[in-house]
């Protein structure tokens, strides 16, 4: 018979087999405890995303952030949030891998600003909030992984923080279309505005998306212009991070590897077909990241 916390971590598996669909070819490589954890932390980051990217008023979804946060003081205060197989999962998993205190709470402050419609500036503006939701996971994996000399600890946790900007730089750039018909800017309006594309209004940018999808010419080479412009930014935060691939051992980089790679194949499909995403969300086929993760297996990244 199944114990609680075994059932809390076959629930966060199956979330994860079932949403994460470019997480879950390099989870899959690790040991069993170690995918284990990594499926609580990436339910967790589902359930919160979720909240965010829900239909709930912005006041609901503040309250239901607010209780996340004060579950993972419980969870942090050694207390047990009972009931709740993410919550049980990832006390576990605290318990076996040094997950930092601070990154889960972080990643919920970074969904808490798209709830209060934060827009950015300047791509220095922008860079909190990719460290918050994504160089934080990036941490958390980091914690989970092993490494081959303890020693470059401090080196590599800065590698995987640049490694979770560039995956949130690729989602950034694939929604784009998507999160501006949500009411939702992420690109910094001042390069928006610098390729002749409204950067302050969701609203005007979702037109002129739609227009550049459409027969207007010159905005869909404002809007390619832009979109190669960011690409090549993402690229730069790509090769960085996948320096950290081989301070891991064989499966963690080979996660790394499956996991990453599919992100920076999505970023160069969008690279070379920027207007692709003026139609709708570019994905890989189920093959190709397949081929990835047999890549990252045999450590030849993608």
């Amino acid at each position: 018979m199944s114990t609680p916390v075994e059932e809390a971590y076959a629930r966060c598996e199956a979330i994860t087999r079932a949403q994460a669909a470019n997480f879950y070819y390099g989870i899959r490589l690790l040991s069993g405890e170690r995918r284990r954890a990594m499926c609580a932390v990436y339910a967790f980051a589902r359930r919160v995303d979720d909240i965010g990217d829900g239909t709930l008023p912005p006041e609901r979804k503040l309250a239901l952030l607010e209780e996340q946060d004060r579950a993972l003081g419980v969870l942090s205060g050694g207390g047990e949030v009972a009931g709740d197989p993410v919550m049980v999962a990832l006390a576990d998993a605290r318990t076996r891998f040094p997950l930092p205190a601070d990154a889960l709470g972080e990643l919920v402050a970074g969904v808490r600003m798209d709830v209060l419609g934060t827009t950015y500036q300047t791509f220095e503006e922008l860079l909190p909030y990719c460290r918050r939701v994504a160089g934080t996971i990036g941490r958390l994996c980091l914690a989970i992984f092993g490494l081959r000399d303890a020693s470059q600890a401090a080196r590599a946790e800065v590698l995987a923080d640049e490694l979770g900007v560039a995956l949130q730089l690729t989602n950034i750039l694939r929604d784009v279309r998507e999160d501006a018909e949500g009411g939702r800017i992420y690109l910094p309006a001042q390069e928006l505005a610098a390729h002749g594309l409204p950067g302050e209004d969701p609203s005007a940018l979702a037109a002129a998306v739609a227009a550049a999808a459409g027969p207007e010419a010159l905005r869909r080479e404002a809007f390619v212009a832009l979109v190669r412009f960011e690409a090549a930014r993402a690229r730069e935060w790509f090769e960085r991070g996948m320096e950290l691939a081989p301070l891991l051992d064989r499966r963690s980089a080979a996660c790394l590897l499956a996991m990453a790679g599919i992100y920076r194949r999505l970023l160069e499909r969008i690279d070379a077909d920027p207007a692709a995403i003026l139609a709708g969300r570019v994905s890989l086929p189920a093959r190709e990241k397949a081929l990835v993760a047999v890549r990252g297996l045999i450590g030849v990244p993608a």
